[in-house]
């Protein structure tokens, strides 16, 4: 899927932590998996597993060595905004909150994730991740 290689490529150019980038399926590429060599805080190492779908939704799920999680995520459900965060540590489904991202082409997606998430592994902090105007 295009869409997951142009996320791929604005990690590998933009992030120097990117120790590894795996698709789920060589042929039908449905998750890209984006290993880093550092977390936030206390982690070690670090993950972004992201999804895109053919409809423009998708998700973008950090998970650490230090069990701490959070996700972005675009996709209409009853119970929160299409776009969407779900909050540390747990990422949990009741923790739906406004996403600060609000664009959606694959590329500016891929840059606001990548920026907030760098600037919550340089103040060693989640407490800001979803605090940001214009991400990208």
């Amino acid at each position: 899927m295009a869409e997951l290689r142009t996320i791929r490529d604005v990690f590998r150019r933009g992030e120097p932590l990117l120790a590894d980038e795996a698709f789920d399926s060589v042929l039908s590429p449905r998750e890209l998996r984006l290993s880093f060599d550092d977390g936030i805080g206390n982690a070690d190492r670090a993950r972004i597993d992201v999804v895109w779908y053919t409809s423009g939704a998708y998700s973008s799920h950090y998970t650490d060595s230090a069990d701490v999680n959070w996700r972005f995520d675009r996709h209409p459900n009853p119970h929160s905004p299409e776009m969407h965060f779900h909050a540390p540590p747990d990422a949990e489904s009741h923790t739906a909150e406004r996403s600060c991202i609000t664009v959606t082409e694959p590329r500016l997606v891929a840059r606001a994730v990548l920026k907030l998430w760098r600037r919550a592994y340089e103040t060693d902090s989640v407490a800001e991740i979803n605090t940001a105007e214009n991400p990208p």
